[in-house]
């Protein structure tokens, strides 16, 4: 099913989102994964959790990058694991290679991750610089300004 939105009524109020029905339209073309599972917590105000199930992983088979305002987990089972198979009668626990992307908003940076007891969490904060922060503009009057000039001039 393909549905195209018409984002026209959107576009004539709002400024600098021009990108915005382009970023729609990939989402609805991208097919996401199942595997591994995840959570995105929101801690605070600007910290967040990406918790990942990776069990059978380890930190040697596992990699996290990002770049650009996207994060990617990737994770490996190396050879020599796949070679000490055990003879399983049932296998539910998958462990097979995967590669999961995030897309991160402006100024969300990866502050660490760590992995305990087969979950991987991804430690995230929101950092606004000073100069992207909403900042209040002083509003002059031209006509308060012009009198105080002229009784300054009378006074003389």
């Amino acid at each position: 099913m393909n549905t195209a939105f018409d984002l026209s009524p959107l576009t004539r109020s709002i400024i600098g989102f021009d990108r915005f029905s382009s970023l729609l339209d990939k989402a609805n073309e991208v097919k996401v994964p199942a595997y591994p599972p995840y959570n995105i917590e929101k801690l605070d105000e600007n910290k967040y959790a990406i918790v990942m199930a990776v069990a059978g992983f380890n930190e040697k088979d596992l990699e996290i990058t990002s770049h650009n305002g996207s994060l990617k987990v990737s994770g490996k089972i190396t050879e020599e694991k796949e070679e000490n198979q055990k003879n399983y009668l049932y296998r539910g626990i998958a462990s097979r290679n995967f590669e999961r992307n995030f897309s991160l908003d402006d100024h969300v940076k990866v502050i660490g991750a760590e992995i305990k007891d087969g979950l991987l969490e991804i430690k995230l904060e929101r950092q606004v610089p000073e100069e992207a922060k909403p900042k209040k503009i002083e509003i002059k009057s031209a006509a308060n300004s012009a009198p105080k000039a002229l009784e300054n001039k009378k006074e003389k």
